[in-house]
This record gives structure tokens, C-alpha cells and sequence, in this order.
């Protein structure tokens, strides 16, 4: 017999995906590679079950912040993509990342010095990215810095695969940063201008973001790095609106691949004045009906969603109310007809004709999209859907 353990499950939909890959390759300058963004557990959808789903669907290049979500998507994967570190690299790390043939960003010169070093030792080829300083101020090169990386590379080209030249954007998401990111833009062409002087040129060119790809679409260069919206989300409303007044398209053209689902615990009536659930958030001023729901905060259902959150239960909306305890809210069903222990209950996603969007769940929390879907507890079942 087989037995479900979990009181929550979370649906990925292939379709979904499917829909949203082939919409996003036709926004791309042609031959543009896409690397696909699969850190902070592929943003809520699981490494190990999005990466083959990417795969499926032409994907061959996953991007990620460090060693161990490397690790992860090379256990993942049923064919031998290319994973490329973003972020945080131990000194052991980058010896195994160089035995793997994964290719790392490189934005200091302990790191690229270790780079050599472990090449030799591991006599393998270490595929290197050059991020530069352009406008961020967290990780990159400064100006000063790229005669020293440029003779380092040029020195040991024998052992280091000079794989990309790269940077990101300060909030490529905001109109408020569109000066920012033109400086940043004019910064890294003249990095791109140095490094060729020096006689050095990089397989790829990349610097756009989800955001960049689709509101900066000169930014695209070799290949984009696209988290959020492979995953049916525009980064900020700001970027949807500018995408649809530009192409003239009338609605959202993502599809969302999550839904995350539990169940009806218990039903009981509750009479007028008695206070529902700890301390006295909630007051009932009615007799009510009241259902209970085994989620809670150390699900990732926020507790700043106590009395203001909503779930879907039978078709209808229902708010919750009380505080939303470690493992368990309570919502109001007075008004529904019937509802009973057992019944479908939609943290997020659609039943009948109504949804309960991450983007209105986050807005309730004061989350944004990136933050909720991350913060989804990992061992939470995810499911593949039609």
C-alpha cells in the first residue's frame, strides 16, 4: 500500500513550461543561447524535478549560485548539460567544479590565481567567467583589476578556458534605475573593447537577466540568464506593463508552472464572541463555520498572512482568519454550502474559475514573487502535471 505522508503538495505543470520556453525563444535575438536560472532549488520548483523538464525541452545550460546547487543539477541531469557557478566557491569546490568540466564565475584574482592552481594540479582545463565591476558594487572586477586578470588569462591559456565575460544589472526590473543601467551597459563595452585589445575573446558574452532580456533587448548578446520568467513569472508588474504596451499584446503571455495544494482537517462551528485560534487577533462576530488546514509558516505560508490570507476551497474564496501557526491555518466556510474533511484546498493556483496568484499571495505577505517561492519548505512533494 502506498501511503502519503505530506499534508501539502506542490504541481508543476510541463505544459506550463513548455508554453513558456518556446514563448521566451521567440523574444531572443537569433542564436542567443539561454542559460536557464535553477538556484534557490529552482526558485521553489525543485532542481531535481525542473531540471530534466528543461532538458526535455532543449535546455542544455543551467546557471546556479554555488557548489551545492551545482551538485544538485549534475545529480539531476539525464544529459550531461553545461552548469555554470554564479556565486559561492570553496577552494575545495573549485577543484571538483574543474575535475566536472562546470564552469565558474571568476571575480577576484585569489580565485582566479586557485583557478591555475587546481587546473595543474587536476591537469583539466578550468572554464573560467570573467565578471567585471560595471555600476552593481557586489562582486566583479574593478577597471583597475583587468590588466592583472587579462595577463593571468593570457599567461595560462594553456589551462584556462577564458568561457565568458560577463556582468549584471543594478535593476534592469525599474524605469527608476534606467540611467544606472545604461552607465552599466557603456561600462561593460568597454570592458568587452579592453579584453579584445589585450588579444583575449570569450566564447560567450552575457549580461541580461530576465528583466534585461526582455525590457533591454540590445543586452542579449551570446546567451541570457532567465530565472523568474521561465517560470511564468515577469519579474515586477513594471516589466509586464512595458512588455505589453511594446509588443501590443492585450494579457500576460506566461503560464504559471506551480500550484500548491493540501486539504480540508477538520470542520467545526465556532459560536459568536469566542476568539479563534491564539490570543485574540480574531473575534467571531457571528456564528461561524470554520476549517481547519494542515499548512502553516514552516510550510512557507507566511504568518504575516493571519487574517488577510486567502485560499480557494470548492470553487469559492475564503479568508483566513486567526494566526497562521506553525503547521496549521484556519479559514472561514460559513458561507459555503458544504465543505467537508477531505475536501481540495488551493494555497496557490486556480479551481474553477478563480486563482490565487503568487503575485497576490506575496503582495498579502509583503513578499515579492522570488522571495515566496523560494521560501516553499523543500520537502514539500513537487508533482508533475499534463
Amino acid at each position: 500500500m502506498s501511503i502519503d505522508f505530506h499534508s501539502c503538495k506542490i504541481e508543476i505543470s510541463k505544459a506550463a513550461f513548455k508554453h513558456n520556453i518556446e514563448f521566451l525563444r521567440n523574444t531572443l535575438n537569433d542564436g542567443v543561447k539561454i542559460s536557464s536560472v535553477v538556484k534557490g532549488n529552482a526558485y521553489g520548483h525543485s532542481i531535481n524535478l525542473f531540471v530534466p523538464l528543461a532538458e526535455e525541452n532543449g535546455i542544455d545550460h543551467f546557471s546556479v549560485f554555488s557548489a551545492d546547487e551545482a551538485y544538485k543539477v549534475q545529480k539531476a541531469s539525464t544529459q550531461n548539460s553545461q552548469i555554470m557557478i554564479m556565486g559561492s566557491v570553496e577552494n575545495e569546490q573549485l577543484e571538483w567544479a574543474i575535475e566536472h568540466d562546470i564552469s565558474c564565475y571568476v571575480f577576484d584574482l585569489q580565485r582566479l590565481k586557485q583557478a591555475v592552481s587546481f587546473a595543474k594540479k587536476t591537469n583539466k582545463k578550468a572554464k573560467i567567467h570573467i565578471e567585471v565591476e560595471t555600476g552593481m558594487h557586489r562582486t566583479g572586477f574593478d577597471v583597475n583589476e583587468w590588466q592583472g586578470v587579462a595577463e593571468i588569462i593570457k599567461a595560462n591559456h594553456n589551462i584556462l578556458i577564458f568561457e565568458g565575460l560577463c556582468t549584471h544589472y543594478a535593476g534592469a526590473e525599474e524605469i527608476a534605475n534606467y540611467y544606472r543601467i545604461k552607465q552599466q551597459q557603456q561600462n561593460f563595452r568597454r570592458a568587452k573593447r579592453y579584453f579584445k585589445d589585450f588579444g583575449l575573446e570569450p566564447q560567450l558574452i552575457h549580461t541580461a537577466c530576465s528583466a534585461a532580456t526582455l525590457r533591454y533587448p540590445q543586452t542579449q548578446d551570446d546567451m541570457v540568464r532567465l530565472g523568474i520568467v521561465q517560470y511564468g513569472f515577469f519579474p515586477t508588474k513594471e516589466v509586464l506593463i512595458h512588455f505589453l504596451e511594446k509588443t501590443k499584446m492585450k494579457e500576460d503571455p506566461l503560464r504559471r508552472l506551480l500550484s500548491w495544494k493540501s486539504k480540508v482537517m477538520d470542520v467545526k462551528q465556532v459560536k459568536i464572541g469566542d476568539f479563534i485560534g491564539y490570543g485574540t487577533s480574531f473575534m467571531a462576530g457571528t456564528d461561524m463555520k470554520i476549517a481547519t488546514i494542515p499548512v502553516g509558516y514552516s510550510h512557507g505560508f507566511s504568518r504575516s498572512l493571519s487574517n488577510q490570507g486567502r485560499v480557494l476551497i470548492n470553487g469559492q474564496r475564503v479568508p483566513v482568519i486567526g494566526v497562521v501557526n506553525m503547521n496549521m491555518i484556519t479559514v472561514d466556510v460559513t458561507h459555503l454550502d458544504t465543505v467537508e474533511k477531505g475536501n481540495e484546498v488551493v494555497l496557490i493556483g486556480n479551481q474553477g474559475d478563480l486563482e490565487i496568484g503568487v503575485s497576490s499571495f506575496s503582495e498579502y505577505s509583503n513578499q515579492i514573487n522570488y522571495e515566496m517561492l523560494t521560501r516553499l519548505r523543500a520537502d514539500i512533494p513537487r508533482i508533475l502535471v499534463d
